[in-house]
């Protein structure tokens, strides 16, 4: 029986807004589209769905409007069996929400309004101090304010905690923060804006995963869709394969590779075990429409390995 792992996410919930469109319109352009799908969404909720149907024992730290979404967002939260007793609600703003187009191919165009999730503070993180300081893994991402991501990650850090950021939607990155973090899971979009180097072959993204490493990183894992995960460490880089499975939709792909990475990572997998497994998991949430209702449950995904 593996270890439970103990996960702490801090991040942003969105309410997802989906609908299909035989193509990107162009600007000023109106295509009848359809069907229309809303739900649970958001890299910080997701990657906490994620991990929890993955088997982690993981809360959240939220903060979420006083409106329907709101309301919807946390009786979610609550029956995915998230601990919430860090899920705050604000009337200074609305829940977040993001606007999703995905075309015939399964690619996806998103537009956030953050709302509440701009106003998620490092005085809201201090309520999760002993929670977050007793987590295998801390986990964070990049849709709620900066400063509160550095002050959260920070007191993990300090506490010795696995630091996790995946560093969505992408943007730059000081090497301060760089630095207190033990595993960094970027894209190749984001690869490309923190280090300003192309990522779009196999040889690229082992040079900017190197680079990664150069500027404090712990491990870096290149997340590369199809392709899977390059992983860089003080010791060596790896191309760890992904899953080639029928594409849906690749929303929240991210979100599945990172929740269930660390996962694995809490349970004392090894390295590219957890790489592999962190793959199975992205390539299973691809084979369905919607982001945190499409994460795998862990007999799925250990069904999916052949264990």
């Amino acid at each position: 029986m593996a270890k439970i792992a103990k996960v702490t996410v801090v991040g942003s919930f969105n309410t997802d807004l989906v609908s299909r469109t035989p193509r990107m319109p162009v600007a000023g352009e109106t295509i009848l589209g359809g069907p229309f799908h809303m739900g649970p969404g958001g890299k910080g909720a997701n990657q906490a769905v994620a991990a929890a149907r993955l088997g982690a024992e993981t809360t959240m730290v939220v903060k979420l409007g006083v409106d329907t979404f709101g309301d919807l967002a946390e009786a979610n939260l609550r029956k995915e069996g998230i601990r919430s007793d860090f899920v705050l609600r604000t009337d200074k703003s609305h829940t977040g929400a993001a606007l999703i187009m995905l075309d015939a191919n399964g690619e996806n165009m998103i537009v956030v309004a953050a709302g509440a999730n701009d106003l998620l503070t490092p005085e809201d993180v201090d309520q999760a101090k002993a929670v977050i300081e007793q987590s295998d893994v801390f986990l964070a991402q990049l849709e709620i304010s900066l400063e509160t991501v550095e002050y959260a990650i920070s007191m993990a850090h300090e506490a010795g905690v696995t630091v996790m950021l995946n560093p969505a939607p992408g943007r730059e990155l000081d090497k301060k923060l760089l630095a207190m973090v033990d595993v960094l899971t970027p894209n190749e979009t984001e690869t490309q804006i923190i280090t300003g180097m192309p990522v779009t072959n196999l040889k690229q993204a082992e040079a900017a995963a190197q680079a990664l490493r150069a500027q404090g990183v712990g491990t870096v894992v290149i997340t590369l869709g199809a392709e899977g995960a390059m992983v860089a460490t003080r010791d060596n880089v790896t191309h760890v394969p992904g899953r080639r499975v029928q594409v849906v939709d690749t929303t929240g792909a991210g979100d599945a590779f990172s929740g269930a990475l660390a996962v694995a990572l809490g349970e004392g997998q090894e390295l590219i075990q957890a790489v592999q497994f962190a793959n199975a998991a992205a390539a299973l949430q691809v084979t369905k429409i919607g982001t945190a209702p499409a994460m795998p449950y862990r007999k799925d995904v250990d069904a999916f390995l052949g264990k």
